[in-house]
């Protein structure tokens, strides 16, 4: 029989969420805390003590022995030290204990984390802060808190804290917003986020036979399978029986982790999958997709399998993004980007939708900065995945409503009278009547905008900083101007049909892989960077430092940093699996294909001998030895080329664009060319075929 799942009754049963914290509190340290939420107001040492007390006791009925602070890091994925809460009492036994202090704040060693030159190797003092909108969980028998983490001197050294702080600046600016539209109640904006999780399941098996997976997480050798994803066979069909029992157990463990894991299918590619959850609290959302991306991973092991989170991991066919629904809410649930019934409330989503348009269409280099690495280089721009064009759609409807406003006409309904646009008098705007356009990097869904170009191993923490600060600094800058305007109605008007006019350029509704687009772009005057040597050089542009320092999001120190570290990364991905390359060409395909011709030879000498036609063994021994010989050759030039990588980091992500990524793809082509040569049993690792198709 089968495994029941009673998933009301597990629901986040291994989290320290509200409804614990209401059972197992003080109403007064309930109150506490919740004030402390509501406001940001300090909580005291005392208060902090009672909450520790109720979390340890929590956790230990749970099977936890230690707890940790859990953070996030420069490097992209989450980082932990645990300690016990075992405390000596003098007689040779233990008690269990956990205080107000150690719960409240924590020291790891912070030296080897990656700090961009805050801070130099030998200081390795780093602090971590709980974060107490975040819920603390018990995971593999430990208590994890969630945290900020900053340096000795008090500088951001992970991605969570600028996140939170961009969260407050879009809640401030927004609520300035809604007070001049009359909302007296909302005390906070919230910024809704659903990360959807693309990824490939393949055999544990498989996957150890192959070096580069094993050291890049992406194939950099690998001829075309016969069949790939062109007869879409794949796509949302029938899920494996392994694959299923593995999702399974996947939304078990999420659910009990109180992460809204929602749907489940079968992606595009064979082999490819996809997880989304409900859409949560952005400081939660980042959170969540932290654990879903390290869960995936588990529990893959536990049935043979290995998740693949790499945006690439298979030439030729679809790689794995990651889209980042991202839409605003009152603190008593509405979506501030759902067109309303009213005129009033219409004038209101227009103001906001301005602003995300304005916002996107002056900081699209940010934006696209944001998601520039290695990995994402592969997907970006290829027919898969949005164009490196920073566009928006809208959809026919929505579009032709900001026309007519821009034109100053009336707007059209077709299920309806002839309406005319102004601030009072404004037509019923549609929540969602056109198409998906899945080739558009930000899209209008409804009441939501999907950024569809992150990765899929990324933190959304980066593009959700960007997008977040973007829009408090258009709705900072709309309120400056409303809030000192005479005729509120008149600067209204003025100020959205202004706006839509001098940014309508961002618009785009088209196919964005069309090659046209491309030229259409460029004379729109919008930004093509199409890999990350390009893209990152406008993340510390000055106008994107005075955005981030103005709006407290990061110092300048911290935000160079960041961009030090970007740089350092794709440098240190780009070698490794530069000297992947030379390693495999070197000890596993040439020696493969050299075997194998060197048996074709002796089989030409037995037939020749024996007076039998050897032309085919010939003529296949011949472009076996010369492509040999070119691989060879390219595999040098690689190896010199490794060796000259300059120090400076702007530099060196530019060499290895220039110079590395294009020597491996030659080299590559040459590898592929080999293996479609040689038999199969020679082949030192598994093919396309094989791993795609097991």
């Amino acid at each position: 029989m089968s495994h029941i799942i009673n998933v009301p009754e597990i629901f986040g049963t291994d989290v320290f969420n509200e409804a614990t914290m209401q059972q197992r509190l003080a109403p007064e340290t309930y109150n506490a805390w919740k004030q402390c939420i509501r406001i940001g107001s300090p909580l005291p040492l005392e208060v902090a003590n009672e909450i520790a007390e109720a979390m340890k006791l929590w956790a230990i009925e749970k099977g936890a022995t230690h707890f940790t602070h859990w953070f996030q890091p420069m490097t992209g994925i989450t980082a932990e030290k645990h300690d016990s809460f075992i405390a000596p009492t003098g007689d040779g036994r233990v008690i269990m204990e956990f205080s107000g202090s150690e719960l409240v704040r924590g020291e790891p060693d912070a030296s080897s984390f990656p700090s961009g030159g805050l801070r130099a190797t030998f200081e390795a003092r780093g602090y971590t802060a709980w974060d107490p909108t975040a819920f603390a969980f018990v995971k593999d028998g430990s208590l994890y808190i969630p945290t900020c983490f900053f340096s000795y001197t008090g500088e951001a050294l992970d991605k969570k804290t600028p996140l939170l702080r961009s969260l407050d600046e879009i809640s401030r600016e927004a609520v300035r917003i809604l007070r001049l539209f009359g909302d007296l109640e909302t005390q906070r904006v919230k910024v809704s986020v659903g990360p959807e999780q693309e990824y490939f399941l393949i055999p544990r098996a498989l996957y150890a036979q192959r070096l580069d997976l094993r050291l890049t997480g992406r194939t950099l050798f690998g001829a075309p399978a016969p069949k790939g994803q062109e007869l879409d066979d794949h796509y949302f069909g029938v899920i494996r029986t392994r694959v299923s029992n593995f999702m399974k157990d996947l939304d078990e463990q999420l659910w009990r982790l109180g992460i809204l894991a929602k749907t489940k299918h079968n992606e595009g590619a064979p082999c490819q999958h996809e997880l989304a959850p409900i859409y949560s609290e952005a400081g939660n959302a980042c959170d969540s997709n932290q654990l879903v991306m390290e869960i995936m991973k588990k529990c893959a092991a536990k049935h043979d399998l290995v998740c693949l989170l790499h945006e690439k991991p298979f030439a030729g066919i679809a790689g794995s993004g990651k889209h980042n629904n991202w839409s605003l809410c009152t603190d008593s649930g509405k979506n501030l980007f759902k067109p309303g019934k009213t005129p009033r409330q219409n004038a209101q989503f227009l103001v906001f939708l301005a602003a995300f348009i304005k916002g996107i269409d002056e900081y699209q280099d940010f934006l696209r900065s944001t998601v520039a690495y290695a990995g994402n280089d592969h997907r970006l721009g290829v027919s898969e995945a949005p164009p490196a064009i920073i566009s928006i759609f809208l959809g026919d409807e929505l579009t032709a409503v900001v026309k007519s406003i821009i034109d100053g006409t009336n707007y059209t309904d077709p299920q309806k009278s002839l309406m005319r646009i102004g601030v009072d008098v404004l037509p019923s705007i549609p929540k969602d009547t056109t198409d998906r356009n899945r080739t558009s990097p930000v899209a209008f869904t409804g009441n939501k905008f999907e950024f569809r170009m992150l990765g899929s191993s990324q933190s959304i923490a980066g593009p959700n900083i960007a997008l977040n600060t973007i829009m408090a600094e258009e709705l900072g800058k709309f309120a400056d101007i409303l809030e000192n305007a005479e005729d509120f109605d008149s600067a209204l008007q003025k100020l959205v049909c202004d706006t839509f006019t001098e940014h309508q350029r961002i618009i785009f509704n088209g196919n964005g892989y069309a090659e046209q687009w491309k030229q259409e772009a460029k004379q729109r005057g919008l930004s093509h960077h199409s890999n990350t040597a390009q893209a990152l050089p406008t993340y510390v542009s000055q106008k994107n430092i005075d955005l981030v320092t103005k709006r407290g999001i990061f110092t300048e120190s911290e935000f160079r940093a960041r961009y030090e570290i970007h740089l350092q990364s794709y440098k240190k991905i780009v070698a490794i699996e530069g000297r992947t390359c030379v390693d495999m060409a070197l000890h596993q395909i040439l020696p493969a294909a050299l075997h194998y011709s060197s048996d074709l030879a002796k089989a030409i000498l037995d037939k020749k001998a024996l007076g039998i036609s050897c032309k085919t063994e010939q003529a296949l021994a011949e472009r076996i030895s010369t492509t040999c010989d070119s691989l060879y050759e390219k595999v040098t030039k690689l190896s010199e080329k490794l060796r000259f990588i300059p120090d400076d980091t702007e530099a060196a992500a530019d060499y290895m664009s220039r110079e590395i990524l294009p020597a491996m793809e030659s080299l590559r082509a040459d590898a592929d060319t080999l293996e479609q040569l040689t038999d199969k049993t020679y082949w030192p690792y598994p093919t396309y075929s094989d791993i795609l198709f097991y």
